[in-house]
């Protein structure tokens, strides 16, 4: 817990400083649980554990959110599909969860976006069978997540004519629909809930440490005591033992490779995780006339065209993935899939010049050893393979909250004692306290602080009352208020706040999760590279040396995603892709030394 002289935001900053204070705590102290894993869920259980009082470290081997929990669909949603599988439980669970993130938890990051449902063209009673079929889905939807409830945080679904389906969607095509049905969910940027989770952990006494990879358990008989860890930001020192009461193992399609380092003494790992690779292209929003999303069915998957800012997001593919699974790549079969699928109902079809980014992330789907467990592949599981170790995978990021709070009732009732039930339901994380009058307040905000009422917006949207700490930073730097170059929606200031405040550590955690510049400019952030590292440089204290290597990795790295994205096949598009070296050591790990690499 925080000292009570500590503000709620000091005790949550991941600056430098604290970094190494709580490497420093890694080694000293023993934790009542020890995550493995920054994902949603990895952060989400160091959120639930240290709420209850608990003593708490996460630890997680590159970024927060760097593999899945930064390439989903950007959606909070229930899963319209499951209520054609009956799935009912876990769509009353997901809008419970909307509900609670986009009213209480998270307001600044979780907003309604409105998604349309085309209704097909056909003869007049098959046009009558749709509606009513698919109006009684939604209408469920609606139930469930509680029609007239406070918490519920959307607008209830409308049934749209042709012509009103074309009014807000100008850019479908007549002759492929009869009418529509609007319907609300939540869109979020997945980076950022994560970001702010963790640093929520941290302001109730987490330790938190990202570039730290866990390479093996620390036994004592039968029972997990702990694990290794090494920094890979400082390669050169030694191992550090982290001492743990309960090891819990949130590492999404990594979660083999967890009973995989128990295998010497027996250990099955009872599930296995399968890696589903969802691909997401990233238009601007100027090619698509459009003011609400689209929801469509494909052969294959779930069909969205999602509004973001001024973008639009579609996807996604799902196909299994069995290669390298810290990169997972888009191959050119993928992107024309998505392009083929939605240009079916477009009336101008969009080809790949219109495309700004893309962007591949794999899915943890739950598979068991025999056919009877295949129906956890939509559902989440807590194991314990091993006393003193407990795993949780699968699920959906909607669910994360549930999935952690789970995982961490299993961890009480090993450790026992007196320990409180979870509260997350009811802890706001950081930026959400007062959102609502910040938001109401804005424009007196930005008088005060002598910016537009735009810096305002666009601010409150990503860090929600915690604006006022980078409005704070440029008054004192007003340097700080510049545009990032090749990407005017972003401050300078965003990118010092991301290094002293939000844990990032290299110019690749900048521009493609605390911003997402990789993926919003035809450049992919190559033309911001050069001014992000100046900005991130000053705020750490790089050298010229430092700077000049964190451009060329990130340009290295976008070179080699370019490469994939033009290969036919998943093992052309990986076999370019892990040709660029990570920036926090991992080509070594294959047998590449990085001081060989010619970048």
């Amino acid at each position: 817990m925080r000292e009570p002289s500590v503000s709620r935001y000091a005790a949550g900053r991941l600056s430098p400083i604290r970094r190494v204070a709580d490497i420093r705590r890694l080694r000293d102290e023993q934790f009542d649980v020890l995550v493995v894993g920054g994902g949603v869920t990895g952060a989400g259980a160091a959120l639930d554990a240290a709420s209850r009082g608990l003593k708490v470290a996460l630890v997680e081997a590159r970024d927060l959110a760097a593999g899945t929990s930064s390439r989903s669909s950007k959606l909070i949603h229930g899963g319209l599909r499951y209520l054609e599988q009956l799935e009912l439980h876990l769509v009353h669970e997901a809008l419970t969860e909307r509900g609670l993130l986009s009213t209480r938890l998270a307001p600044h990051l979780v907003r309604p976006v409105p998604i349309l449902v085309p209704l097909p063209a056909g003869n007049p009673a098959v046009r009558v069978g749709r509606r009513a079929y698919y109006g009684l889905g939604v209408a469920a939807y609606d139930v469930f997540a509680g029609v007239f409830g406070p918490g519920r945080g959307m607008p209830l679904h409308r049934h749209l004519t042709r012509d009103g389906a074309r009014h807000l969607f100008p850019s479908l095509r007549a002759d492929t629909v009869s009418g529509a049905i609007r319907y609300y969910d939540g869109q979020v940027d997945d980076a950022r809930l994560v970001v702010t989770l963790a640093r929520t952990a941290a302001s109730l006494g987490a330790a938190v440490v990202t570039s730290a990879r866990v390479t093996g358990f620390i036994r004592e008989a039968r029972e997990v005591v702990g694990v290794r860890v090494r920094d890979l930001e400082a390669p050169d020192s030694p191992e550090i033992e982290v001492r743990a009461r309960t090891v819990v193992a949130a590492t999404g399609v990594w979660s083999d490779d967890m009973s995989q380092m128990l295998r010497d003494v027996g250990v099955r790992p009872g599930l296995r995780v399968r890696a589903s690779k969802g691909v997401h292209l990233v238009v601007p929003r100027s090619a698509i006339t459009g003011e609400a999303g689209l929801i469509l069915r494909t052969p294959t998957s779930v069909l969205f065209v999602i509004p973001w800012g001024g973008h639009w997001i579609i996807g996604t593919t799902d196909t299994d993935w069995k290669l390298d699974r810290s990169h997972p790549a888009a191959s050119a079969r993928d992107i024309r899939y998505l392009l083929d699928q939605v240009n079916m109902v477009l009336d101008r079809p969009l080809t790949t010049d219109d495309i700004e980014g893309v962007y591949a992330g794999l899915r943890p789907l739950l598979s068991g050893e025999a056919d009877s467990t295949s129906k956890l592949s939509r559902e989440h599981a807590v194991f314990e393979p091993m006393l003193g170790l407990l795993l949780v995978a699968g699920g959906k990021y909607t669910t994360y909250r549930v999935m952690a709070a789970d995982v961490v009732d299993k961890a009480v009732r090993r450790l026992g004692g007196e320990i409180p039930p979870s509260r997350t339901d009811e802890l706001p994380l950081l930026g959400a306290d007062g959102y609502a009058a910040a938001w109401r307040d804005r424009q007196d905000t930005a008088r005060r602080h002598g910016v537009t009422a735009g810096v305002v917006e666009h601010l409150l949207e990503r860090y929600g009352t915690l604006a006022v700490h980078l409005l704070a930073m440029i008054k004192a730097d007003p340097e700080l208020a510049v545009p990032l170059t090749g990407a005017p929606e972003y401050l300078a200031a965003e990118v010092a706040y991301a290094a002293l405040a939000e844990g990032a550590l290299h110019l690749d955690d900048v521009l493609t999760r605390r911003t997402r510049i990789s993926i919003e400019t035809t450049h992919r952030g190559t033309e911001s590279a050069a001014h992000a590292a100046a900005v991130m440089g000053d705020a750490l204290g790089w050298d010229n040396a430092v700077r000049e290597r964190e451009v060329e990795h990130y340009m290295a790295r976008v070179a080699a995603e370019r490469q994939s994205q033009t290969m036919p096949d998943d093992a052309a598009a990986d076999a370019a892709r892990v040709g660029a070296p990570d920036v926090r050591g991992f080509a070594a790990d294959r047998g590449i030394d990085l001081l060989q690499v010619d970048l």
